[in-house]
C-alpha cells in the first residue's frame, strides 16, 4: 500500500504540473494573439495599402531567371531520361 500511495502523489504533482504548464500555454497563446492583431490593425492604420512591390518584383524575376537557367542545362538529360523510359515501356507489350 505505502508504494500505492506514493504513486499516487506523484501522479497528482504530475497532474498539478501539468494543468499550470497548459494554463500557461494557454495564456501565452491568446496574449500572442492580442498582440498580433494589436500590430496588425496598428500596421493597417499607419500605412498605404500599396506593399512591397519592388520585392515581390525581385522575387519574381530571380526565380523565373534561376528556372530558366537550370531547364536549360537540364532539359537534355531530361528528354533523353523520358525518352528511354518511353521506349522501354513500348518493349513491354
Amino acid at each position: 500500500m505505502r508504494n500505492a500511495g506514493h504513486i499516487s502523489r506523484l501522479f497528482q504533482g504530475w497532474q498539478t504540473w501539468l494543468t499550470g504548464l497548459f494554463t500557461k500555454a494557454q495564456v501565452s497563446v491568446v496574449q500572442m494573439r492580442n498582440c498580433a492583431s494589436k500590430r496588425f490593425l496598428l500596421s493597417r492604420a499607419g500605412s498605404s495599402e500599396r506593399g512591397d512591390v519592388p520585392g515581390w518584383v525581385l522575387v519574381v524575376l530571380m526565380t523565373t531567371g534561376l528556372v530558366t537557367a537550370i531547364w536549360m542545362i537540364a532539359a537534355p538529360r531530361l528528354t533523353a531520361i523520358l525518352r528511354n523510359s518511353l521506349d522501354s515501356m513500348n518493349g513491354i507489350r
